[in-house]
Order: C-alpha cells, then structure tokens, then sequence
C-alpha cells in the first residue's frame, strides 16, 4: 500500500507534487489546473491486487490529459476502470465522449490519448487492469473506452465488485483468481453493447498486437489464434477479407522485427539466430523472403550497406518459405 497526501505539503508545492504523484500512481499524465489559487489538496492511496492495482483519490477541479507523448512513455498496455465515487468527469478518447457522475464508471486505454475533466472535487476508484490479463477479450473492451456505464444489468456487478475489491487482502492465489473474475466480468460488461463482438478492425488490431508477442511460437497459426480469441477460424479469416490476409501480416510482422534486429548497432545476433527468433525454418528460406520483401539480402543490411532500416517493398509478397501459419 502507498499513500500520497498532497494536502500536506506547502500550498505553493502542492500542485506541482501532484503531478509527480499521479505519474508515479498510475501512468504519465499531465495535469492543469481548471482556477486560480496556490493550494491543491489531493489524496492517492494504491493497493496492488496482483497485477491489478487499485487506487482511490480525491482531488480538485482539473484537466488531466494522456496525450501521444504521454503515450510513447508508458511501459506497458494498461485498462483504466474508473467509477467515480464524488463529482463528475467529463471523459473522452478516440472520438467518444462521456460524462460519468457517481456510481457511473468508464474505461480508458493507456495506448491511446485520453482526456479527463473534473469540474469540481472529486472521488474517484481507479483499477489498472494490463491488457495481457484480458488476453483475447481485450478487444472488446478497447470498443468501449470512453463511453459511460451506470449501475443497471452488468454494469451494477462491476460497479459491486469494485467496492468490494477495494478492502480485499488476499494471498497471491486468491487474489489471481480475483482478478481473472473481475478481467471476465468487466469482459462480458463491454461485450454486451457490442452485438455479435468487437468492430472488424477493433479485433484485427488486437490480434496484430497478440501476434507481435509471439513471433516465435511455432504453434501459431489460424487455428491457434482463433480459438486464443474464442472465434471460428472463418471469422478470423473475414476479419482480414478485403485486405492483408492473416498470413501475409504475421509474414510482414516478423520480416519487420528482423529488419529492425539486423539495423540494430552493435554486433548482435547472427542473421540465423535472427530467423529462428521470429519462426523461420532456416537462414536460407529466412534470405530468400526477405529478400523479395524489401529487395535487399539480410546481409547486406547486418554490413550497413543501407543508410537506414529497409523500406517495405510495396505489392510484394513472401515467397512462403518460412513457416507459415496454417489455415
């Protein structure tokens, strides 16, 4: 547990402090004040769950804004599920606005821009969910963020359950099962406005974002990543129709982490070692798309015969040499 009392600090130290605290508490932010005057009375008390961290502040009126810079600084993907307890807050991220008032809560994505508003002081329930324990469920409640839910049908559990985590001391099991029941619950909250699941391009963002944490899981493929996500191997496909299909963007996916390992300074791994980190069966297959991929060989960026890290070759496909997901 960590307590930060702005309140007890000098009036003119106050507000600059409580823009060290919220960035130490939750992500990087930046606040500003919504009047005039010196003091700025906040409280932040964190309870870390597990991987959930729980927070309550109380804190005066103020814009607070998680900007594209504020973005590029976070350390990792993070939900924030806020459920104001005094005061509202006028919430807004990729085009959807909100105004929450008490027992109402929101959802915010760390990878994205966020603003809020207070307009007088106010309480606030904070939990940091990573998205990694949402695992495919992620994406439905990325489709939701910004918009606002009020204490009827599911969105009263969450609410419950939130109060009620907050005095919850539990060992490491109990407090992992915990946590997966609020993930589950906060999951089928944010699935219900979103009729038969999440929008195409919600779900093949989040499935480009599962696939580039597993570059060198030989087991990936449609199969495996459809049932990670709970649909048909035929949705997976539709979510990519009209476009790149599944196996041209894991192929794109993996010959870009090479090309930036290759351009990386320094001695590094060697060019074989680089293809096996991402899935290829071996150096040879790994060159030959490559090679097609950006129309040059992998050593000849490893030597620096390119100023920069190779541009994509645009309209060209692998050959389908490396290990390709199945389907």
């Amino acid at each position: 547990m960590a307590v930060w009392d702005v309140a007890a600090r000098p009036d003119r130290e106050q507000f600059d402090y409580w823009h060290e605290v919220i960035c130490q508490a939750f992500v990087p932010l930046v606040p500003r004040r919504s009047g005039p005057g010196t003091g700025f009375a906040a409280r932040v008390e964190t309870r870390p769950l597990q991987r959930v961290v729980r927070a309550h502040i109380t804190s005066q009126p103020q814009e607070t804004v998680h900007g594209p810079r504020e973005v590029s600084r976070t350390d990792d993907a993070y939900f924030f599920v806020n459920l104001q307890v005094a005061g509202r807050c006028r919430v807004r991220q990729d085009g959807a606005e909100s105004v929450v008032g008490p027992g109402d809560f929101t959802v915010v994505d760390t990878t994205r821009p966020y603003r809020f508003d207070f307009d007088a002081p106010w309480q606030m329930l904070s939990y940091r969910v990573p998205h990694a324990l949402l695992d495919g469920r992620a994406a439905a409640v990325h489709a939701q963020v910004g918009a606002r839910f009020d204490a009827t049908g599911p969105g009263g559990v969450v609410r419950a359950l939130m109060a009620s985590l907050w005095d919850v001391d539990a060992g490491p099991v109990a407090a992992a099962e915990l946590e997966q029941a609020f993930a589950a619950t906060l999951a089928a909250t944010t699935s219900g406005r979103t009729g038969d699941g999440p929008p195409r391009a919600v779900l093949r963002a989040e499935i480009e974002r599962y696939v580039r944490g597993r570059f060198g899981d030989r087991s990936l493929s449609v199969r495996t990543v459809a049932r990670r996500f709970a649909i048909s191997p035929r949705t997976l496909h539709a979510t990519f129709a009209g476009g790149e299909s599944f196996a041209a963007m894991v192929r794109r996916l993996r010959l870009d982490r090479c090309a930036a390992l290759l351009a990386a300074p320094g001695p590094g791994p060697t060019i074989t070692e680089i293809a096996a980190s991402v899935g290829f069966d071996d150096a040879a297959s790994f060159s030959r798309a490559f090679r097609r991929e950006f129309g040059c060989t992998p050593s000849a960026v490893r030597h620096g015969a390119r100023d920069a890290q190779p541009p994509r070759a645009q309209g060209q496909d692998g050959d389908g040499s490396s290990r390709e997901p199945d389907g």
